[in-house]
């Protein structure tokens, strides 16, 4: 499943690198892409949307609603 998510709080390319970390500790096959121009994640996962959702939050980056 791929998901599109905007997480405001992503400022820079460490930002996304600590996303693409955290998203992996939940999926270690997740395919992350972080983009803190538009601030837009892209995840193609296995792991259910809430359980990437929670990670995000989790590393300090909560997803926009």
């Amino acid at each position: 499943m791929t998901l599109q998510l905007t997480v405001p709080n992503m400022a820079c390319s460490a930002c996304a690198s600590t996303i693409t970390k955290a998203l992996q500790a939940v999926d270690a096959n997740a395919s992350v892409q972080a983009d803190p121009t538009t601030k837009l994640v892209s995840v193609e996962t296995q792991a259910s949307e809430t359980a990437i959702k929670e990670a995000l939050a989790a590393a300090g980056y909560p997803v926009a609603n």
